[in-house]
């Protein structure tokens, strides 16, 4: 059984929001409660795929507040693509100690490359490296088609990849499992249709969804 864990998918905690949150909630046409609906999104898109869910209760980074100061850490396009944060310390430190207790050690994982620098991607991936597990990592697509560069590079890294093929139904569940997102289409896509496009090219060009392992030397 294949479950689909999503990190970062708890509420906003209570207090006014960044304006840049509001600039992004005005964008997905979430409403007031975009966690609640986003969440809601999700577990449409795993129906779509076949595959279980679970939702951690860290919230997306543009509600992450510093500990201390209790200013917005992400409140701004560039922020949600940098490094992180140093005071997502605790967060990643808590977030490993969650993966422990829930992953029975026989357990898969397929982690996120992070490529694209995105910070809740980066702080997922933090943490699942901290594990001391042997991972899978997958290309975080659409933002790998920011970091192609990084993806040729990383044979000669010391990176193996393994190409699964996908069959017409499984390209289906995907863009039907990615259009379940409908408040994050126009983040990337102008439409359903371009973003289905883009699935397609990027599975041609790809010759499958490529998994990564890195080599023991």
């Amino acid at each position: 059984m294949v479950n689909i864990w999503t990190v970062c998918a708890g509420d906003a905690p209570p207090g006014d929001l960044s304006a840049f949150a509001h600039q992004l909630h005005a964008r997905w046409e979430a409403g007031s409660n975009a966690p609640y609906k986003r969440r809601g999104e999700d577990i449409d898109s795993c129906r779509c795929l076949g595959a279980g869910y679970l939702h951690f209760t860290v919230p997306d980074c543009i509600y992450r507040r510093h500990p201390q100061t209790g200013e917005y850490m992400y409140a701004s396009e560039e922020a949600l693509n940098g490094p992180l944060h140093p005071g997502d310390a605790l967060v990643i430190q808590n977030l490993q100690l969650e993966l422990q207790r829930s992953l029975p050690p026989s357990t898969t994982v397929v982690c996120p490359l992070a490529l694209g620098n995105h910070v809740d991607h980066q702080l997922t991936r933090r943490a699942a490296d901290g594990l001391g597990w042997k991972l899978c990592y997958y290309a975080d697509f659409p933002y790998v088609q920011r970091g192609v560069a990084l993806v040729e590079q990383m044979e000669s890294d010391g990176w193996q990849s393994q190409i699964l093929a996908i069959s017409p139904a499984g390209l289906a569940a995907w863009q039907a499992s990615i259009r379940a997102h409908s408040s994050q289409i126009s983040t990337f896509w102008s439409s359903a249709l371009e973003m289905e496009r883009a699935v397609s090219q990027y599975l041609e060009s790809c010759g499958g969804v490529v998994l990564w392992s890195k080599l023991d030397r």
